[in-house]
């Protein structure tokens, strides 16, 4: 599955709410397999006209207890190879990644593997994609820590040692304006490939404490190298998300941003459901593919926040996804970032808005740690200052989000 970062920094696709229930797609009915059988619970064969997956690859589940050498032999038997094998201790379940070697689609692969009563389930391994603009190098001065009332909050507040999880592209963790912020760092990504704008800039937005303000200046990051720069545009899949939300889970997150959009996803909403039962606060970018798209996920998933993104009028960012999940807004048009290898970029889109977004639960988090997910999603909803239409709205949600405000009602709630 192909997830996209957003913003100048990068583009992302999507966070939402519970309305999002409504705009998730039902799940498909039990269709014919291989040899007309019925497909199997967890046998997910790509959605009708849905390309946004590696060509040659499919996730497969299976019982822990079957042994190596028999999943070898079923390979062997489809002519395929197994490249990964991985048990996910958030979802309890073990997942192998698989090649298809003798040509053929993925849809077949699946409705073959259907009649392997030793294989539990099988899916696409989804693309996920890095959908920025051009990072853009400048010096100007910081709107964003206005808008977002970020002197006030932080007299209350500086989200001191709350762990937030950024799933994304490598982080530059040698520029000085994430000295000391990076707690851990972890490589999902099987490759040498640099450290990518993207990453860097989101990681910048909740965390640099040097020359810019941001966010919550004392939170530590749990960095996650999920999509790799190989591709025109950094891209991630499904199987190196899922173990960047495990890593972050295990190391302790309260908070997981994820900047990046693309399909809907069997096996990372189960992932998204684990986490947000643990107490994860799930946000996600809305996604920046424009008003005609579909919802985009993660930010559609009903366990995950969607934030779009304003600018400095409080306009609407026009390349922004609309939908009835979208939760709040935070600046994402013009915001400056850091850069690689020291310098500094201008981002826009929905990414740096729900990296934003992540950073004021920190503050919210070590204002009154027993808030759950949906505390901080009602908190930062009821705060917010309305922009639009009167009440919610499809473009901007419950409207731009004030971190003073928001931080007050945490303590007094």
């Amino acid at each position: 599955m192909r997830l996209v970062l957003i913003g100048a920094v990068a583009l992302v696709l999507g966070v939402h709410d519970a309305a999002a229930e409504a705009a998730r797609p039902a799940a498909p009915a039990r269709q014919p397999g291989a040899a007309g059988q019925a497909l199997r619970a967890r046998f997910n064969p790509p959605r009708p006209g849905e390309t946004r997956f590696v060509p040659n690859e499919v996730i497969l589940d299976s019982n822990p207890t079957v042994p190596t050498p028999t999943l070898e032999t079923i390979a062997r038997r489809h002519n395929m190879t197994r490249l990964e094998t991985r048990v996910f201790p958030l979802t309890g379940r073990r997942m192998h990644r698989w090649r298809l070697d003798g040509g053929g689609s993925v849809e077949a692969m699946i409705r073959g593997l259907n009649s392997e009563r030793l294989i539990a389930g099988a899916q696409p391994n989804y693309l996920y994609s890095l959908a920025q603009n051009a990072p853009v190098s400048v010096s100007q001065d910081q709107y964003a820590p206005l808008k977002l009332n970020l002197a006030e909050a932080h007299r209350l507040s500086t989200g001191n040692r709350i762990l937030i999880a950024v799933i994304d592209s490598g982080v530059d963790a040698s520029h000085p304006e994430l000295a000391g912020a990076i707690s851990a760092n972890y490589d999902a990504v099987e490759d040498d490939t640099q450290p990518h704008p993207h990453g860097t800039g989101m990681a910048g937005a909740i965390a640099a404490r040097r020359t810019l303000l941001s966010v919550a200046p004392r939170v530590g990051l749990l960095t996650v190298r999920a999509f790799s720069t190989k591709a025109a545009t950094a891209e991630g899949t499904t199987f190196n998300i899922l173990k960047g939300l495990d890593w972050a889970a295990g190391r302790g997150a309260r908070i997981i941003n994820m900047s990046f959009a693309g399909p809907n996803d069997t096996r990372l909403n189960d992932a998204l459901l684990k986490a947000s039962r643990k107490g994860i606060v799930l946000i996600a970018a809305a996604g920046n593919a424009g008003p005609n798209s579909p919802p985009l996920y993660p930010a559609a998933d009903p366990n995950v926040m969607a934030v779009t993104a304003t600018d400095s009028e409080d306009a609407l960012f026009s390349g922004a996804n609309r939908g009835s999940h979208i939760a709040v807004a935070a600046p994402g048009v013009d915001v400056l970032v850091p850069g690689l290898n020291g310098t500094y970029q201008l981002s826009t889109g929905t990414s740096v808005a729900a990296a934003e977004v992540s950073g004021v639960a920190a503050l919210l988090i070590e204002r009154n740690p027993a808030l759950t997910p949906a505390d901080i999603r009602r908190i930062l909803m009821r705060t917010a200052k309305d922009l639009g239409p009167k009440g919610r709205d499809p473009e901007f949600g419950a409207g731009l989000v004030n971190a003073f405000q928001a931080v007050r009602s945490a303590r007094s709630r």
